[in-house]
Formats: C-alpha cells, structure tokens, sequence
C-alpha cells in the first residue's frame, strides 16, 4: 500500500524514494511483522488461554511425556502470524503485482482451513478435527485454482513448464499436467510443515529459514540481470515476492518469541498449513519447485517418515520408527525435546544452504 501510495512522489533523491527498492520494502517489512508479533502476542495468548480453557487437546497415540508437558497450552497461534504477515505484507509490497495475491489467496485460504481443523478439536475437546479426506479436497480446489491463475499470468514458456535444478536451460513442458503438479506442490508443503509442529519451536525455525531463502530467490528470478547472470529462469513481477517472504521472516521471529521452549502458544493447523501453502505456492511461481524438496528438506524427511511408517505397518504388520514423524522417533529413544529441536534446526540449515547452491551449481 505504501508503495502504491508514496512512489508517485519519488522524484528527487529523498524518503520517498526509498520506498521504490525492494531490499528496503522486504527490510521494513520483516521488522513491521516483527514488532506487530510483539506488540499483539501477549493479548491474544491471554485471549486464546481465556477462550480455550484446557487448551490444545493432547493425542492419546503421541508420546506420553506431552500428556504432561503440553497440557493446557493454546493453540491457534497461527492467527499471529497470520495478522502479522499480511498486514505486513498489505503495507509493503505493491498490491498490483498479481503474484502477491495468489500468495496471499494460498496463505489466507489455507489458514481458513487449519481454523476450521482447530476449532472442531476445541469444541470437541478431541485431537480430532476436519477428517483429512475433507481437508485434501479443499486444499485441492483451492490450489488448483490458484494453480491455473498462475500459469494465465506467468509468461510463456515458463507458465506449464518445470525447470530443474543444476540445468541452465532445460523444462520441462507439463501442459495440463501443471496444474494439478503445483496443486500438489502446495497442498504437499503445507501438509508436510503441519507433520513437521510437533515439538516446541520445531517447525515455525525452518519456515523462517525456507522464506529467507525464498526471499532472496524471488528477488534474484525477479531481476533480469541477476537472473541472466546466475542462468536461472527469470520471472518478471516476481522479485515483489521477496517482501511477502521477508513479512514472513519476521512473523516467525515473533511468534518464536511465544512458541520457545516451553511454549506459551501452539501455531495450530490455523498456522502451520497456511506457511506451508504460502511456501509452495512461492516456489510455484519462481519456478523452484525441485529446490524447495531441497531447502526444505527437513519437512520431506518428516513427511517421508511418515509415508514409510504407514506403508511398512499396512505391508508387514512393523513398524520402521518407534513413532512417526521423525522426531516422536527421537523422542521415543529418549533424546530430550531441545536437543530435538536444535538438531533439526540444523539439519534444516544444511539443507538450505544446499538449496541455494543450486542457484550457481549449473
């Protein structure tokens, strides 16, 4: 809004023209949700608390250490980070770019979504909300329009193409096909960040981590120049992403500040699947699908463990893990929670550092 309002009157060097760069827009917009988490997390965990009561009811199938240790905490944290980052986000970047839309219709929708799941586990008193069935489908529609969008306003021919990492020209033409592909890109991100929060502080770290490194891909993707030097596909529009990235950036700081061992407030589905869609839908757009299998690795661990659990004990009656996600694995072998979380932390690092190589391995 800011940018839309005050670059007409960037003229002379001054204020106003500063309001024209994107690295100061995605600065001010990482400290704007970073003071936003600050000033509004304490009134809304107060609120949460009063509203749930118990709060967060507790699986009976998950380690029985969290019976104790997790009981009574609220949940429905998300909304901060929602509120964070689009307000954010609405302040900074510039609200004709049809990209930061899409985003924003991805996060908010599957925010929705993670409310609904939430809400039916409070008014139940159950750690069962929307079945998944229900929750897959939807999540399905949603992406899937915003998918088709996507390929009506990127150019040709990157709209339905897939470009593959370490290969300076190489896609591959998907057709049709691209729009149930990036459906699954987002819906798979947003259900492997909501495998992922399981421990305090483990999953809100690695969004931080995946959106900065998005961050400075959607800048580089968005830039000619950039782009043409590092011989990666160039998405004109898309360098505007960078600010809705770095609101994110920011608002996982804040909510972090809550969430720390020991948690005041759990980000909930209303959180965890609203980061994950806005996730993919970025590496959509930016036309780095591939690489966010890499930068946000430590959710496809998780998700995979899962995924090999369920399949192993349907096909031989055993079980691969003590107790999927990965990280109940860990738990069940008596690493204590921090040591968890901060491993994890790391690994996540690693493998976004990987990720980025990708920009000048080709």
């Amino acid at each position: 809004m800011l940018y839309n309002l005050l670059t007409p009157l960037a003229g002379e060097p001054g204020l106003f023209n500063l309001f024209r760069y994107l690295t100061f827009r995605t600065g001010a917009a990482v400290v704007t949700a970073l003071v936003i988490s600050f000033v509004l997390g304490p009134p809304l965990i107060r609120w949460l608390r009063r509203k749930q009561g118990e709060g967060q009811p507790i699986r009976n199938d998950g380690p029985a250490s969290h019976i104790v240790t997790k009981q009574g905490t609220p949940t429905m944290g998300g909304f901060l980070i929602l509120i964070a980052l689009s307000v954010s986000t609405l302040l900074w970047a510039d609200l004709t770019n049809r990209y930061v839309w899409a985003v924003i219709i991805v996060t908010v929708s599957f925010g929705a979504i993670g409310f609904a799941d939430d809400y039916m586990k409070l008014s139940r008193r159950s750690s069962a909300g929307l079945s998944g069935k229900a929750k897959l489908v939807i999540q399905l529609l949603i992406a899937g329009g915003v998918a088709w969008w996507i390929a009506g306003i990127s150019p040709t021919p990157l709209s339905t193409s897939l470009a593959l990492p370490f290969f300076k020209t190489v896609l591959i033409e998907l057709g049709w096909f691209f729009i149930p592909f990036a459906a699954l890109v987002m819906v798979g991100a947003s259900n492997a960040v909501n495998l992922t929060d399981g421990l305090d502080g483990l999953a809100i770290v690695p969004v931080m981590i995946v959106a900065g490194c998005f961050a400075l891909i959607s800048y580089l993707v968005g830039n000619a120049v950039f782009a043409g030097y590092l011989q990666i596909h160039g998405v004109p529009g898309t360098g505007e992403l960078a600010v809705f990235c770095g609101a994110l950036v920011g608002a996982s700081l804040g909510f972090l500040w809550f969430n720390a061992p020991p948690a005041m407030v759990f980000m909930g589905d209303t959180g965890s699947l609203s980061c994950g869609g806005a996730i993919g839908a970025i590496s959509v757009i930016t036309k780095h699908e591939l690489v966010l299998a890499i930068i946000g690795g430590l959710f496809v661990l998780e998700t995979v463990s899962v995924i090999v659990q369920v399949a192993s004990y349907k096909m031989t009656g055993k079980r691969v893990f003590r107790m999927a996600p990965l990280h109940h694995h860990y738990e069940q072998k008596g690493w204590q929670e921090q040591t968890i979380v901060i491993r994890f932390w790391i690994i996540a690092l690693v493998l976004a550092l990987a990720g980025l190589s990708t920009l000048k391995l080709r």
